[in-house]
Parts: C-alpha cells; structure tokens; sequence
C-alpha cells in the first residue's frame, strides 16, 4: 500500500508519500515560523489561512517527487486532532476532497500518535512494547507503548509543557520566535552553577511533571540582573533552565524505566531535539542497561512523515473515516484502539 499524508495541526503545512514496500519516498514542508514571529506565537487564524494557501503545492510537491499519482495510492491520512481547530479543518477538508475525487479512503490520525510512531521510520526502529518520553510545545507525557494504538499514560504534565516553559523563558530573556531552538544554543555559552533552579516534582513519587514553576524562576532571575547585564549573563540564565528542565525529564524517565521493566525508551516531539537532552538520556540509560530511540531531527518537529506512519498503519488494516470531516481540537490519547491487524498480532 501507498498513502498520501498531510500535517495541518498547528503552525507547519506538510505533505508525504509512504510506501509500505518501499518506505517513506517524499515529504514535503512549510513552516509559518516567519510570518508569526511578529506576534510572538501561533495566531490560529493566520496559521488556518496559510494552509489554505500551501498544502494542495505541497501535495503537488510530494507526489511528483515519489513518482506517484493518484491511482497509485491505496488512501490519505491526515491530522485530526488534537490542534488548532481552523487549522486542523484545512487538512481535513482538502484530505476529504481529494479521496472523494480520487475513490480513496481516508483515515484521521491522532498527532500525538503520529509523535510517537516517527521512529519507525529509521532503520533501527524500537521494539514493543517500549517506554516512550513525548516533550513538545504543548506536551510532556510519559507512555508506555504497548503496539501501535495501544497506549498506557504514566504520567503528564499539571501545567504548562517542557517546550513552553523553554518558549515563555526565551522570550523573557529577549529571544526571538521560537524561543526554544534560541535558548539551547544561548545555554550552550552559559557557565554552569552560576543559578540554581528547581527540579519540580522531583522530591515526591510519581511520574507527573510540572514546569509552570521554572517560567517564575526566571522571570525572578532576569529582574534581578544588573542594569549593565550583558548576553553572558542572560546565558547563565539559559544553562541554568536548560539544565534543571534537562535533569527534570531524565529523572523522571529513568524512573518509568525502572517502574515499567521495560530497556527501550523512545523519545520524540520538538523538545526531543535538544542536544543536551539527548546526550543525557543515552548516558542515563546506559547506565540501567536501556537503550533510547528517536527520529532524525527533521522528524521531531511536526511533519507529515509521521502521520503517514500513523495512517498506514491503519488504512492497511482495513480502517477508515466515515462521511464527513473529522477534526478534534482535543483527543484524548488513551482513547485510541489498536488497528485489528495489528491488535492481531500485538505481542
């Protein structure tokens, strides 16, 4: 089977072919970073117009560069929920049209499942059941993932996400949007032990996360500068998050590791692509004799790779949408069901 997939949940306008033979043969993006770094953030309408404007050139785009056209495909998978509503319509709306002009079935996908399934696009992917970390701009959430569709929540965040604490902190110190990519590399010249900021919800049991905490932290720090503060202290700063956010999520996923059983941890979202995590979480988990799978950096950030892996999975099953367009801005994770083939043969 060969699916076209489209990533329209928030602020990146993306298509990709998937093959199940032949692997992932296209993808396609354009992300909106310009045109809301004027306002600091995501304004949904502009993000809904935009993608009106880019998917349907961006499934032109991946279509001929996979060598494919619509009679090849067996189907369409697109972004659901949860997201943006607007947004999320867009996508839905031109998947929808498409397969109808097509004779195609089409399947609405779970972001966050997508999220989870993008290291299966490497040639190493993780074994099931796994442990997996999913650290975005708007999650923090411990899974156990069982097979595909069949997902257990250990443990999430009360307040705001890892990759919001990093984005509100950045624009506390004067960094431009996104803040997150601009913190890590500003952390990267920070001196170490300079500030201490806490580990939250590190002194008490559980796998729950809070990072509302931090944001105040340095919002105190940076008061508390000099009038004559220069870049070398707003670094200090940086490090000094970076590191307690860092020590935060490896603690606690060394935790469900050890909690679980389970030796293979998965680690995905835009959070997922901070070096330092990264380097932390490998040494941690060689350590307890555990090994850690994630996506190639450009499948961290949201992307229609994932949502194909996601899809296929399911329209290969033989599931799909009935009529009318389906879009949730909120979808609950751990209502989703394993896809019968899979489910099949679930370990």
């Amino acid at each position: 089977m060969r699916i076209l997939a489209l990533e329209s949940s928030c602020d990146e306008s993306a298509a990709a072919v998937l093959d199940d033979q032949r692997g992932l043969l296209a993808h396609a993006l354009f992300s909106q970073v310009d045109l809301h770094r004027a306002y600091g953030g995501v304004v949904p309408e502009l993000a809904s117009r935009d993608h009106v404007q880019r998917l349907l050139p961006l499934v032109h785009s991946a279509l001929a560069e996979a060598d494919t056209t619509p009679s090849d495909l067996g189907g369409i998978a697109y972004t659901a929920g949860p997201g943006l509503i607007g947004a999320l319509l867009t996508g839905s709306a031109l998947a929808r049209s498409l397969a109808t002009a097509w004779g195609l079935p089409t399947i609405g996908v779970h972001h966050l499942e997508g999220h989870l399934l993008a290291p299966l696009l490497e040639p190493d992917p993780p074994p099931f059941p796994h442990l997996a970390l999913l650290v975005s701009g708007g999650h923090t959430m411990l899974i156990e993932a069982r097979a595909i569709g069949d997902y257990r929540l250990l443990g999430e965040t009360r307040d705001d996400a890892a990759g919001e604490a990093f984005d509100k902190s950045a624009k506390l110190l004067g960094l431009p949007y996104p803040g997150g990519p601009h913190l890590a590399r500003l952390a990267e010249r920070g001196r170490a032990g300079v500030h201490e900021f806490p580990r939250p919800m590190l002194d008490r049991p559980g796998l729950e996360f809070s990072f509302s905490g931090l944001k105040t932290a340095v919002l105190h720090a940076v008061r508390a500068l000099p009038a004559d503060a220069g870049e070398a202290d707003r670094a200090d700063i940086a490090r000094a998050l970076e590191e307690a956010v860092v020590d935060t999520l490896v603690a606690k996923a060394m935790r469900a590791l050890e909690e679980t059983g389970l030796d293979a941890l998965v680690v995905s979202g835009g959070v997922g692509a901070n070096l330092r995590l990264r380097e932390r979480l490998h040494a941690a988990a060689r350590r307890r004799g555990a090994r850690v799978y994630h996506p190639r950096l450009e499948f961290c950030t949201d992307n229609a790779a994932m949502i194909a892996v996601a899809g296929l999975a399911r329209l290969a099953a033989g599931e799909h949408d009935g009529p009318g367009i389906r879009a949730r801005a909120r979808w609950p994770l751990d209502t989703l069901r394993p896809p019968a083939a899979v489910r099949d043969h679930a370990p």
